[in-house]
């Protein structure tokens, strides 16, 4: 940890006119008619589970959220190290929650051919039938957005707008959804996320508290984009007990949750990644012109990206 704390520093200062604001990634769509109701910004949450500690902490981050008036996403990996009771799932989508699929077994082996990527996708379709799921993440936010034609989801979730930390940090470079079309006319939507992710935050960067998620959400809700946060339980000390190691306080979160509720009261549309989805969907198949990112901010060598991960140097 120490190490990637020291590689943390030097691709912060190196990264510093693009995080965390990435300026070039705060020009709306064109055509963008702005969020529904008249709304600021869309405010969206998700939850990636990656081990048992996790899962063991999810009902309780639900209440936490429900105690403000939110609602979330939570993505769990189908073949990983811990299984998802089905009366979990339901609890979530009777609350108003949302269930996704987060990779197949987060090993960073997804995209490692195309041929295994199809095979996998079959069974990851499987997942998202019988979860009743319609969006997808992959682990470690790797991404090959042509693949994922494959998976027939409503959303997928594995980029965003800038983050030089991540294994293949090619930022899409911007903070709005977008379309990615299919050879056949098909395609999905695509929700980068635009705020920091928890553990880069809080745990590698050891962060004293949410000034960063702040900053940059005034930032997002100034250009009247969307604000979408990954939080992991696995990394969060929950119910007031102190913060283990490589852990976080979660009254950081309950804070910033309460900070976003009262700054913005009335000013964002807070809703769910699928609803997300949906709504600029209609938008993206109503436009002949659609929007698609305007460059990326960095790139790595599929060496690198694989490298990375065996080392271990991300966690998400």
């Amino acid at each position: 940890m120490g190490l990637r704390r020291a590689l943390a520093r030097r691709q912060r200062e190196a990264h510093k006119h693009v995080w965390p604001i990435n300026e070039a990634a705060g020009q709306a769509p064109e055509g963008w008619p702005g969020w529904p109701d008249g709304k600021k910004f869309a405010f969206v949450l998700t939850h990636d589970v990656e081990g048992y500690s996790g899962l063991t902490k999810c009902r309780q981050l639900m209440r936490m959220e429900m105690e403000f008036g939110f609602r979330s996403s939570f993505n769990f990996i189908p073949e990983g190290d811990y299984a998802v009771p089905p009366e979990l799932r339901t609890e979530f989508t009777l609350n108003g929650f949302e269930v996704g699929v987060q990779d197949l077994h987060h090993d960073g082996k997804l995209y490692r051919s195309r041929r295994e990527f199809a095979e996998k996708a079959e069974r990851i379709k499987c997942y998202l039938k019988e979860w009743g799921a319609c969006g997808f993440r992959s682990g470690f936010m790797l991404h090959k957005l042509d693949w994922l034609h494959d998976l027939q989801v409503q959303y997928d979730a594995s980029t965003f707008d800038t983050d030089p930390f991540e294994p293949q940090p090619d930022g899409m470079n911007t903070i709005f959804p977008f379309w990615v079309s299919g050879a056949d006319g098909s395609g999905y939507v695509e929700l980068p996320y635009t705020l920091v992710q928890d553990f880069t935050l809080l745990v590698l960067l050891q962060e004293p508290s949410t000034e960063i998620w702040k900053r940059k959400l005034r930032w997002i809700a100034s250009r009247g984009g969307m604000a979408l946060l990954i939080v992991h339980p696995d990394y969060m000390a929950m119910g007031g007990t102190q913060p283990a190691r490589n852990e976080f306080h979660g009254l950081l979160y309950e804070e910033f949750l309460r900070w976003v509720k009262e700054t913005y009261a009335g000013q964002y549309w807070h809703v769910l990644p699928k609803t997300v989805a949906a709504f600029y969907r209609q938008f993206a198949c109503s436009e002949p012109k659609l929007f698609s990112p305007r460059g990326r901010d960095s790139g790595e060598s599929p060496a690198r990206v694989e490298q990375d991960i065996l080392l271990g140097v991300e966690q998400g």
